[in-house]
């Protein structure tokens, strides 16, 4: 075996790519240890661009196409990164803005609720619990499915569907966001390793294998 073809199968191992000789359909991620420091640096990333909140849909999408180029050992390069997070930005902001006016309210709700300052509070309490769930859930999957050629409208419309043809599918994504809240009540620095997961989360659940009918 040359120097160079040790060289593209470390590549292939590894994520940083790119190789086009390496087997199977998601060749970056044979190395159980590399993705995983794969999901860490994705997660510091994400963090980072997605501290202003509203930019939270954006630095998820970005984050996605990274794990996903990793996975696909197409080259996963931190510059790509910041090449996807500023194509991402101009449209995810006001799905950013959105999201954080539906979670403002929501959590309003569920204060009041707990407080008993509302009328059956219980049940006030676990629809908003519900309802956060299932936006976290949402923009785990409009962040997996942007892409720059065809930008978040596409994306945003075809929740619908998506989650109507593989509902198992929504439902992990929702379980993936309450991971990420559950890491932020339990110790804050975890939403770090906790957003990665869930980035990766919205790349492997749409492409995981399903039986069929």
């Amino acid at each position: 075996m040359g120097r160079s073809e040790r060289t593209a199968r470390r590549a292939a191992a590894s994520g940083s790519g790119p190789t086009h000789d390496a087997p199977g359909r998601n060749p970056g991620a044979s190395g159980g240890f590399a993705l995983f420091g794969e999901v860490l640096l994705t997660g510091v990333l994400v963090t980072a661009a997605g501290l202003p909140v509203v930019t939270l849909p954006a630095a998820l999408a970005a984050g996605s196409r990274h794990l996903r180029r990793f996975a696909r050992a197409e080259g996963s390069s931190l510059r790509a990164f910041g090449a996807d997070l500023r194509a991402a930005l101009p449209g995810g902001l006001p799905v950013g803005a959105v999201a954080a006016a539906i979670v403002a309210v929501l959590a309003l709700d569920v204060v009041l609720a707990v407080s008993g300052a509302l009328p059956g509070g219980g049940i006030v309490g676990a629809i908003g619990w519900a309802l956060l769930a299932a936006l976290g859930g949402a923009v785990l999957a409009v962040s997996g499915a942007w892409t720059p050629e065809t930008g978040w409208r596409p994306a945003v419309r075809a929740l619908p569907a998506s989650v109507a043809r593989d509902v198992p599918g929504a439902l992990y994504l929702v379980a993936a966001a309450c991971f990420v809240g559950l890491a932020a009540w339990m110790l804050v620095p975890l939403v770090v390793p906790a957003l990665g997961c869930a980035a990766l989360a919205s790349v492997a659940v749409p492409e995981r294998p399903r039986r069929s009918g």
